[in-house]
């Protein structure tokens, strides 16, 4: 048995005590600090290059609204618009409803489209501006019709839109603009649940006369077109336009349940974070399988495009 040490006064003990303990607080400190400063850097620089491929993709992350919105000079701008794009949507997993409004201003043919829904792992909305001078194309096995050209700086609108899901607002986009977007991750909807309250400011009354007018051939009622000087307010919630023939009752059911299990399953993974990065990094760890499709959901994707490449050159 230890006998208790006789004659030490333990108190004596206690100053040497802290002074150990601060020496090997100091001895291990820096070391540390070094470690957690280098865990640090490391996570800035994934953060840094998870916006730069978001950047890459043409948009940018918006913090307040959570949401993820259309650059200015995206590489979208170079592609133009064409119905091929819209009917090739559906099969790339992006369940929307499109609203083509044409009409002629100024000596060209003006669409101005509208667009709300699921895009993969995303719920978003679109407003796009769109002008040509040149006759339609009539390309074998590829494209016929007339082909847009994204709106150049002096044709840009200012645009408004607020997109509501079951009367309960996602998020509000405005500016001037030729695509103006909004796209929120991880929220699951569909179309018919969406509702896009919407405004644009055109350049004159003659402009304004002719949008109207494209409206009212669309199927809008007057009595569902606002009128404020040149600007123009409607909802669009459900399409008066044809969709997409490759929009389809039981292939959208199908494409739907795989987006929204996606959904939920991003959902559980970065529910407990609050950050945008920490999220992604929670991802990253636990489904990277999941990370890519990320990526590759926020709003209109590279794949969309493919046919440019043989349209391009039938373009003068």
């Amino acid at each position: 048995m230890v006998q208790p040490l006789e004659g030490i006064n333990l108190y004596l003990w206690i100053p040497i005590i802290l002074v150990s303990m601060l020496a090997i607080a100091v001895i291990f400190y820096r070391p540390f600090t070094r470690y957690l400063a280098r865990i640090r850097a490391s996570k800035r620089a994934d953060n840094d290059e998870l916006y730069e491929i978001i950047e890459a993709a043409g948009y940018s992350y918006d913090p307040i609204q959570d949401i993820f919105y259309s650059n200015m000079d995206a590489w979208q701008r170079e592609m133009g618009y064409c119905r091929l794009y819209d009917e090739a949507s559906a099969p790339l997993n992006m369940i929307i409803d499109c609203e083509p409004i044409y009409f002629e201003y100024g000596g060209k043919r003006w669409l101005i489209e509208f667009w709300k829904g699921q895009y993969g792992m995303t719920t978003g909305g679109e407003i796009g501006i769109y002008t040509t001078e040149g006759s339609d194309l009539s390309i074998p096995g590829v494209f016929n019709g007339t082909f847009y050209y994204c709106a150049s700086n002096e044709d840009q609108l200012y645009m408004s839109f607020s997109l509501l899901k079951n009367n309960e607002i996602l998020f509000n986009r405005k500016g001037r603009h030729w695509w103006l977007t909004g796209f929120k991750l991880g929220e699951f909807s569909e179309p018919s649940q969406l509702a896009m309250y919407l405004t644009i400011a055109l350049k004159n009354t003659d402009m304004r006369n002719a949008f109207i007018k494209g409206l009212k051939e669309a199927g809008y009622s007057e009595s569902g077109i606002i009128i404020d000087g040149n600007i123009v307010g409607l909802i669009f919630d459900k399409p008066h336009t044809r969709q997409p023939i490759t929009r389809i009752e039981e292939t959208d059911w199908i494409i739907q349940r795989k987006n929204e299990l996606l959904c939920n399953k991003y959902q559980e993974i970065t529910g407990q974070y609050d950050s945008f990065p920490d999220k992604m990094n929670a991802i990253r760890e636990q489904a990277p399988e999941l990370y890519d499709v990320i990526l590759n959901s926020i709003g209109k994707t590279k794949q969309l495009f493919e046919k440019f490449e043989e349209i391009k050159e039938y373009l003068i």
